[in-house]
């Protein structure tokens, strides 16, 4: 399937500042890497939450998928909503000389070309640059976005201009930088990221990036 056309590019059109938590939620862990929270743990939050759209991105692993879908498949049958589960990781690669995150979002799990990145360890030598993690995700009918923009050594300015150069498809726009005790999108920074990933025809991408106990808050 041709990235232009992957089903989750309309989700992603849609996200706006108040999109997370309570909706979409593109960027959280379990314990299938460094989060404290099961994949039914999460499916069972995601639930009592209300969200529609959500993926889990583990780092360099996407073993929660399964077990997740299993607890919500549980969940529709007992007749709660449920949200639609795409798959997700994150992986480390090289961008402008700076080590940053890319969240992989929707792409087919046994696709060859995403297997390197999801064997719980970052890759080393060519396939750790950005250009070779886009072109794997893409090769896997997946979509890349740039994870949390203004957290890295170089500003966000430079490194979403050259996600975009390499074809990046979105950014993570909205997203709690001072990890406030209810989740909310930091003021300011947030809102010169989304203006910026319109002038590069970017999506714009949001999630909690949960670690601890809840899907609302890092």
């Amino acid at each position: 399937m041709p990235v232009d056309q992957h089903p989750l590019r309309s989700v992603l059109a849609s996200v706006d500042p108040n999109s997370c938590p309570t909706r979409l939620n593109f960027h959280c862990h379990s314990l299938c890497s460094d989060g404290s929270l099961s994949p039914a743990q999460i499916a069972d939050q995601a639930v009592e939450i209300g969200l529609e759209h959500m993926a889990v991105t583990d780092h360099h692993s996407a073993d929660a998928w399964e077990p997740m879908q299993q607890r919500l498949s549980e969940l529709s049958q007992a007749g709660h909503p449920v949200p639609t589960l795409w798959s997700g990781c994150e992986i480390s690669c090289v961008l402008e000389t700076c080590l940053v995150h890319v969240l992989a979002l929707g792409y087919e799990r046994s696709n060859s070309a995403i297997a390197p990145y999801l064997e719980g360890d970052a890759v080393i030598g060519e396939q750790l640059e950005a250009a070779a993690v886009v072109e794997a995700i893409h090769a896997s009918s997946g979509l890349a976005v740039l994870a949390h923009p203004a957290r890295y050594r170089l500003g966000f300015k430079p490194l979403m201009r050259a996600a975009a150069g390499l074809g990046f498809d979105g950014a993570e726009c909205w997203y709690d930088y001072e990890m406030q005790p209810q989740w909310r999108p930091s003021p300011l920074i947030c809102e010169h990221k989304a203006s910026l990933a319109c002038d590069l025809n970017l999506l714009q991408s949001c999630g909690t990036d949960s670690h601890g106990l809840s899907l609302k808050g890092r």
